[in-house]
């Protein structure tokens, strides 16, 4: 048998997917299981976007439509942007597609050649190296510290920047941390970018989830206009998780690249959907601002909690909804730990190294669940927590 493409033996999944596969295992069993691993809000679409997506269809919005997505809602985006983030984009700017991480591998297609190097955080989303191993690129990590607030340091960050440095990725809300990047650090980033001529990546997936302050985006500051690509999408900020509906924002000459990429792919994005997804940026019942409100809340008291239980060590993140869990001092191992909490307690959390080495003394805690199932997961955890508070430094 021939062997298959080269590009598969580097790239990697995603450690949130393989343990909720486990865990479906145990409840396939009969186990009491609550899911802390994934990033899905346990909301859903305001039902004027439901009943705008009943009507889509009754209308017989179920054809063929634009590659680049319906223009009515690529301008309902851009006016988005310019309200949330004040940005002044053009609808001609924005591509539609079937979900965040379509548009990420999307974008890093049309850029990433073999050999160019890529900088992303780490710890961070591990699709960022896994798809620039795949293109055959070089993925090099900048890392995000504790004792930095895990904001990027901007020294190492310009030390690994090389000739071959093509793209810088950003993710800010980001994924595993909920750390919101400083606008000292986003401008010093915006000059290294215009200093070298990178090509940036901003992923802004969580932009909307944040816990005070306004959120910038890193193409408002000077000269990032014309090299930022913004990736974003409606699964956190509006419950969307099962819809499969993202967009990226590029400058003109990356927008017909990733509209060549979708003609080659998925032609375009299910008609009806991308109409209700226009109800939901009108936000008229204000969904998105209760949510992320109602996380806030979660926040407060799943952090305090989870700082009751021995050898755990938490700050409470800037945005997202994430509990990025400091474990070292249990004097076990992150995988150990969440190997203890699935199968002993029933609940299901993510090893740190799954987002990168940086995060191996950590695990993730998703708290997009109830009050109650995250008080509950505490209790459990607690429960079992007599296996390591002998070995547990405090």
């Amino acid at each position: 048998m021939r062997p298959l493409a080269s590009r598969m033996a580097v790239m990697t999944g995603e450690g949130a997917l393989s343990v909720y596969a486990r865990a479906k295992e145990l409840e396939r069993e009969g186990r009491s299981i609550i899911h802390l691993e994934l990033g899905e809000p346990d909301f859903h679409p305001s039902a004027l976007v439901n009943n705008a997506l009943k009507r889509a269809l009754d209308e017989g919005k179920d054809r063929y439509c634009a590659v680049a997505g319906v223009l009515t809602l690529r301008q309902a985006i851009a006016n988005y942007l310019h309200e949330t983030r004040n940005l002044s984009v053009s609808a001609d700017n924005i591509v539609i597609a079937p979900g965040c991480k379509i548009a990420l591998f999307m974008a890093m297609m049309a850029l990433v050649d073999p050999g160019d190097e890529v900088l992303y955080p780490d710890p961070g989303f591990p699709g960022y190296p896994s798809i620039t191993l795949g293109l055959g690129g070089v993925a090099l990590p900048f890392g995000l510290s504790e004792r930095n607030r895990f904001q990027p340091d901007l020294d190492e960050l310009s030390a690994k920047i090389t000739p071959r440095t093509k793209i810088l990725i950003t993710n800010s809300p980001g994924n595993p941390t909920g750390t919101v990047y400083t606008d000292d650090v986003q401008r010093q980033l915006a000059e290294l970018a215009v200093k070298h001529d990178l090509l940036v990546l901003s992923d802004e997936i969580y932009a909307r989830v944040i816990y005070g302050g306004q959120y910038r985006s890193l193409m408002s500051y000077a000269g990032m206009e014309e090299r930022t690509l913004i990736i974003d999408g409606f699964s956190k900020s509006f419950a969307m998780t099962g819809w499969r509906l993202g967009y990226a924002v590029a400058p003109p000459r990356i927008v017909s690249a990733l509209q060549m990429l979708a003609v080659n792919s998925y032609t375009c994005v299910a008609e009806f959907s991308q109409h209700a997804a226009i109800e939901a940026l009108k936000d008229q019942d204000g969904t998105t601002p209760r949510i992320v409100r109602e996380f806030g809340k979660r926040r407060e008291q799943f952090i305090r909690d989870l700082n009751r239980i021995s050898g755990f060590r938490c700050s409470p993140p800037e945005g997202a909804f994430y509990a990025w869990v400091n474990i070292s001092e249990t004097g076990m191992s992150a995988e150990e730990l969440c190997r203890i909490m699935l199968e002993e307690a029933g609940v299901a959390a993510i090893p740190g190294a799954a987002f990168g080495s940086a995060g191996a003394d950590f695990i993730r805690f998703s708290f997009a669940s109830s009050t109650a199932t995250l008080q509950e997961a505490v209790e459990r955890i607690l429960k079992v927590s007599a296996a390591w508070q002998g070995t547990a430094v405090r």
